[in-house]
């Protein structure tokens, strides 16, 4: 499918806040965004059906996507500018200047847009056609700059449109995904900016609302500046390479499976006498489950070693602070908000037939320290994350089910399909788009542990019948 279809770009351009509607202006950042300073960024795809030819896009509908762009970037202005890191000891921050802009590029495809939007193994260069690149890092008087933004829009003729986004972590899920919630609420409302439509998504821009009352800062800095030092060979000298042999597929538990897979956990842990979980959210459920069907996988396919039985594995997902600080941080706060958690089981644990119940409450575990203690452990942050990166033996979450990937609609209908482009030993989590409380799971492997992961998944979901 890949080597056949075409991609023909149609159009490069710079988008911009509406001239002289934001001055110069520079945000810091806190000690939530500094364990995500760098080039670390996240990209999402946008599917939406569209039955008209490309002439009519181009012609109807684009320009109006470029002006309400422009409307929307004069509310979310830092995503216009640069993340600048200072040599020390200056801290890092945001700083936008009067006429910086974004690149968007509109691309039109051959491809085939019902095969994209399926759940079932894609090729990852298919999806990478979709993704836009943000410009090229620079560096200006040993300070690193790196781009925050980049779109692109990809016209499948007389099928449909998927809208690309690629961002700096150094803004969550939340922000981003408000980002695109008021994009498509100006189009809807046929380019005009609405406030009343706006307001529940508008960002919150005040750094008072974040206190470091633990002094947490100083010591993130400290690493920061370490890691800092090794960007030269790290970033500039980054020329990774797609992994041409994996393929992105989505995996959906719906919400009967996933009350399934609860009655089942609430039972088994009954019947070993073991502490029975308090607080099995469909997160914990299907973090649990996708876990554990991981690492049967890589111990089938021979990824991991049979005689590590007794090694720890680790489990790390971000968890959102906004609602668990002693002061409550506003939904639409502008930048990170989150606190980095580690769950973690013995190998030999996971495999086990009750594994899935070892699994779960692990991470319920966590998210009970998590919502006592949101902060505690939060200057080793980078260390810890930067020993298991060592380690390996870990599984990563990026998404959530609660960010509302699909509610960006701009006038043609909610996404038929909304997907972040992972990573090996990474899952990714969005809210169902066609059922309401299931939950999709994008997975990136081999073909070959694909198809081994697949068997898996299929097996544990009948074994609960």
């Amino acid at each position: 499918m890949a080597s056949t279809c075409t991609h023909k770009v149609l159009e490069h351009c710079q988008i911009s806040p509406p001239p002289g509607s934001v001055p110069t202006t520079s945000l810091p950042l806190t000690f939530f965004d500094i364990p995500w300073v760098g080039d670390i960024h996240v990209e999402c795809l946008y599917f939406y059906e569209f039955s008209n030819p490309t002439q009519h896009f181009t012609q109807t509908i684009l320009p109006t996507l470029k002006h309400s762009l422009s409307l929307t970037l004069q509310h979310f202005y830092p995503l216009v500018g640069n993340l600048l890191c200072p040599p020390p000891p200056t801290k890092p921050y945001i700083l936008y200047n009067n006429g910086d802009s974004i690149p968007l590029t509109i691309v039109e495809s051959t491809n085939n847009f019902n095969h994209l939007i399926g759940n079932h193994p894609r090729d990852i260069i298919e999806l990478d056609h979709l993704v836009p690149k943000l410009s090229p890092i620079q560096i200006s008087n040993e300070t690193f700059v790196f781009p925050l933004l980049a779109l692109k829009i990809t016209i499948f003729p007389n099928s449909g449109i998927c809208i690309g986004i690629t961002n700096l972590h150094v803004v969550d899920g939340w922000t981003s995904l408000n980002f695109m919630k008021s994009w498509a609420s100006i189009v809807s409302a046929g380019g005009e900016s609405i406030m009343t439509r706006l307001e529940k998504f508008l960002p919150y821009y005040d750094r008072d609302v974040i206190k470091d009352i633990n002094g947490v800062e100083a010591i993130l800095m400290n690493e920061y500046f370490g890691l800092r030092s090794t960007w030269k060979d790290s970033i500039l000298g980054n020329t990774s390479a797609l992994p041409l042999d994996h393929v992105q597929a989505t995996f959906v538990l719906s919400r009967a499976q996933i009350q399934s897979l609860k009655k089942w956990l609430f039972a088994q842990s009954k019947n070993e006498n073991g502490s029975t979980p308090q607080h099995l959210s469909r997160f914990v459920v299907t973090c649990a489950f996708i876990w554990v069907c991981l690492i049967k996988t890589q111990d089938e396919i021979g990824a991991i070693s049979s005689n590590d039985v007794d090694e720890i594995y680790h489990f790390v997902f971000p968890a959102d602070c906004r609602e668990r600080l002693e002061v409550p941080v506003p939904m639409t706060y502008f930048g990170n908000c989150l606190a980095l958690s580690v769950s973690a089981a013995e190998k030999s644990e996971l495999l086990a037939e009750n594994g899935v119940v070892v699994a779960a409450r692990a991470i319920e575990k966590t998210i009970s320290m998590i919502q006592s203690e949101p902060l505690k452990g939060a200057e080793r942050w980078i260390s810890d994350l930067m020993n298991l990166l060592k380690i390996g033996r870990l599984c990563t979450v990026s998404g959530s089910p609660s960010l509302g990937f699909y509610e960006s609609d701009f006038g043609w209908g909610r996404p038929k399909k909304a997907e972040v482009v992972t990573r090996p030993m990474n899952i990714s989590l969005a809210e169902c788009g066609n059922e309401k409380d299931g939950i999709e799971i994008g997975l990136l492997l081999t073909k070959s542990a694909m198809d081994t992961f697949s068997s898996i998944f299929e097996q544990s979901l009948n074994f609960l019948h």
